[in-house]
């Protein structure tokens, strides 16, 4: 479904080509249903599905020309502007600023941590791309408490864990880190133009991989000093295969986070629940699971804490730990609407979406009905504590601003 957004009255013909016309919605017509053997099938209930954008339909009913005109981005765009000089065609960097930031910030408040994989490696990649921007534009060090100031009071009565310092934080630790590498990259770039008068392809790419510089910004640098970008279609020849490492990189991680389900990794794998209630009980409730990898040598464990654990928290962590596994609690699974579980003040992976069926998992005392732990977990663990062995912390270090590491085993 289309809308006209010129100033003069609707053509009659529709033309695809003109960005006049301003998609708003789609309708999908279910008709038919695809047999296995390819053969399709009338339904016997026919349906149309919408999908409406509410971006786009803001500007169809209050008649602007862009989604970067509504009251959901133009206060942003502002802030941005109101920073520097601006100029005409620097108008898609602030675009770009303002709709990154933005998913940014939903990010962080969804507990997302810039980082080098998943979700984290897209959430630096976005932020990297800002940075870039903003060292182009000129804007000044203090602009992005602002501009997350002012996102937070269009969005926060929808959203009101935006309020978290979080927000701030993580997004503002990614950019100082970022400033050295940036600049290095830049550096990088000039000399080779200088020494060479062009930059590759295959060069922009490590650029990109490297620096975090998009070819776009490469490209712009490179102009600037009449140099030429040579054999443009080796970017996407070297970017793809980088992709595809990363895809093959992230097919070998095993559902949940653990090597397999041999029962060294099944028993490490409840002591790491046992860990977290344990961290929970000595720091406080403020730590959440970021991450695990368990295999059959040890667990490996992410947690948001912002400071160095002292030998007194550790000792007492394994304390806890021993002790329920000594006093051989029971480990029971349950199935149930994800509302239940949380009534029953389940936790889970911080940020974590939920079906709305979860599958839970109990540590509890049959003789008095304590709950020493409870968490969303696809499994699988032990029936019971007394078969997982010794607990011992090997190590615990900073992997990132926030989020702690505890590396552990079991004997």
């Amino acid at each position: 479904m289309f809308y006209w957004t010129g100033s003069e009255p609707a053509p009659s013909v529709f033309d695809p080509k003109d960005k006049r016309w301003f998609e708003i919605w789609n309708d999908v017509f279910m008709q038919y249903n695809k047999t296995v053997d390819g053969k399709y099938e009338p339904l016997q209930q026919k349906n149309v599905d919408t999908g409406m954008g509410l971006e786009r339909t803001l500007v169809a009913i209050n008649g602007l020309s862009s989604v970067y005109e509504t009251d959901l981005l133009a206060p942003l765009l502002e802030f941005l502007k109101q920073q520097v000089s601006v100029n005409e065609q620097d108008e898609r960097k602030f675009r770009i600023m303002a709709d990154h930031l933005r998913a940014t910030c939903f990010m962080a408040a969804d507990g997302v941590v810039p980082s080098n994989k998943d979700r984290g490696y897209v959430m630096r990649r976005v932020i990297r791309r800002v940075m870039v921007y903003a060292r182009q534009l000129g804007l000044h060090d203090n602009w992005l408490a602002g501009f997350i100031k002012e996102f937070i009071n269009i969005y926060s009565d929808a959203y009101p864990e935006l309020e978290s310092k979080s927000v701030l934080i993580s997004i503002n630790d990614e950019m100082e880190r970022f400033i050295a590498t940036l600049d290095k990259g830049i550096k990088e770039i000039k000399g080779q133009v200088t020494k060479a008068g062009y930059v590759t392809g295959s060069q922009a790419s490590v650029y990109y991989q490297s620096y975090g510089i998009p070819l776009d910004v490469t490209t712009e640098i490179v102009n600037g000093m009449d140099g030429e970008i040579k054999d443009l279609q080796d970017f996407d020849k070297e970017m793809e295969k980088h992709q595809d490492l990363s895809r093959t990189a992230s097919a070998g991680v095993f559902k949940g986070g653990l090597a397999d389900h041999t029962e060294e990794v099944v028993r490490l794998h409840t002591a790491t629940h046992l860990m977290n209630a344990a961290l929970r009980q000595v720091l406080g409730e403020h730590v959440w699971q970021k991450g695990s990898n368990i295999t059959k040598e040890r667990t490996r464990f992410d947690f948001t804490h912002s400071e160095k654990m002292t030998d007194e928290q550790k000792s007492k962590v394994e304390e806890l730990v021993n002790s329920w596994i000594e006093r051989d609690l029971t480990v029971k699974k349950e199935v149930m609407p994800l509302e239940q579980a949380k009534q029953l003040n389940a936790i889970g992976v911080f940020g974590e979406k939920y079906a709305e069926t979860v599958s839970v998992y109990t540590v509890m005392d049959p003789k008095n009905g304590e709950v020493i732990s409870r968490e969303f977990c696809g499994g699988p663990h032990v029936e019971h504590t007394g078969v997982i062995g010794q607990f011992k912390i090997l190590k615990e270090e900073a992997v990132a601003a926030g989020i702690r590491r505890i590396k552990a085993a079991v004997s």
